[in-house]
């Protein structure tokens, strides 16, 4: 309460208080007790009316003071909340600009991810048709081997071994016609044999029930023991004398001999004992890089042996060379020796008589005789 309103009670209070005051006196001076009310009311209501005007004009003065602090004080307060809110709503914008950044990203990439799905079923939907006009294809016998052939070629050439490989249409003996004869250095060549049996046994593998697939890949295993035993009945080492003891047999996808061998697991070993080697696209490039290793060994052997007999070619041909070295030096010595005979006949028999015609004075040109020496008879020869 400000000190208007303290003043405004303290004079309202000292109104009543003075009223009581002459209320007592006067009773003590024996007025009328009716007049002295009077007087009192008259006197209170004037102070009342007084302090009310009084009260009324300072409590809008006070009322105006409050409201004008009071607005300051809002105006700081909001001042205040505003700094405290601004980085807020920056953060609030900054992020509701990555939400929508990130929304629109995301709508683009459920929008790729929506095509390439697209794209991957009608690839699927295309896989599978292709892969049943696969099977039907693959159902004939003719075509079954031609995939084989094929296959085999792109693993020769995949091997770099296109150089040393003969196919089927290059090489036959007898009745016997292998698909790819591998020739290995020293003339020993490798029978290798493509086969593709009978595909029924991929519906097979879908079925749920693993007692009828383990029944179809069973099957799938004698199959290819059937033709493991047809491949060693034709006896390819025995028609090429240079072969090697095993035939490979090719199979031109892993999954057949993966199967295979879930059918039966003795089916390399019982394939070994008839002296045939089961091939995969994986294994047999294995087989064929170790191959082409051998031939690089042979070649780097070959190359040795070349420069071997090109170095004992040279030694003989310096040998030879040198022998002529000996007949020129016989001949140079031959030669200094009727030199140095020549000088000594000169010295001894011309010399002194051309001497002598110069004493006498028949030198009428003033010419010199010239002065021969002799030449060092030791000759240089190559060393031994």
């Amino acid at each position: 309460m400000s000190s208007g309103l303290y003043v405004l009670f303290g004079l309202a209070i000292g109104l009543l208080a003075g009223g009581a005051v002459v209320w007592l006196w006067g009773m003590r001076r024996g007025v009328n007790e009716d007049r002295l009310r009077e007087t009192f009311k008259v006197l209170s209501v004037d102070a009342l009316r007084d302090a009310q005007t009084e009260f009324v004009r300072l409590s809008k003065e006070t009322f105006a003071q409050f409201q004008e602090s009071a607005k300051g004080d809002l105006s700081q307060r909001q001042q205040a909340i505003a700094t405290l809110l601004k980085p807020l709503e920056e953060q609030l914008n900054t992020y509701q600009k990555r939400l929508h950044d990130t929304t629109n990203s995301q709508s683009a990439a459920l929008g790729e991810v929506n095509k390439h799905l697209q794209l991957l079923a009608q690839q699927s939907q295309s896989l599978s048709s292709e892969t049943s006009q696969l099977r039907r294809v693959l159902s004939s016998n003719q075509a079954r081997g031609r995939w084989g052939e094929e296959t085999l070629r792109r693993v020769v050439e995949a091997a770099g071994m296109s150089a040393h490989c003969d196919f089927s249409e290059q090489i036959q003996s007898g009745d016997s016609k292998p698909d790819l004869i591998v020739r290995l250095p020293g003339e020993r060549v490798i029978v290798v044999d493509a086969k593709v049996p009978d595909l029924d046994f991929l519906s097979a593998t879908d079925i749920a029930d693993p007692l009828k697939r383990a029944e179809a890949l069973t099957q799938h295993a004698d199959k290819l023991r059937g033709t493991i035993k047809s491949l060693a009945a034709r006896d390819y080492p025995r028609e090429f004398t240079n072969a090697l003891d095993y035939v490979v047999l090719f199979l031109p996808a892993e999954s057949l001999f993966s199967a295979a061998l879930e059918g039966d697991r003795e089916l390399i070993v019982w394939a070994a004992s008839k002296q045939i080697i089961l091939a995969t696209p994986a294994s047999l490039i294995a087989i064929l890089r170790s191959v082409s290793v051998s031939w690089q060994q042979h070649a780097q052997t070959e190359n040795a042996r070349q420069i071997a007999e090109a170095a004992q070619e040279l030694y003989e041909r310096i040998c030879t060379f040198s022998k002529h070295f000996e007949t020129i030096a016989a001949g140079l010595d031959r030669a200094n020796k009727a030199y140095n005979d020549a000088v000594g006949s000169f010295e001894r028999m011309v010399r002194p008589s051309g001497e002598r015609l110069v004493k006498l004075g028949a030198n009428s040109s003033a010419k010199q005789l010239a002065k021969v020496e002799e030449i060092d008879p030791n000759l240089r020869l190559p060393l031994n």
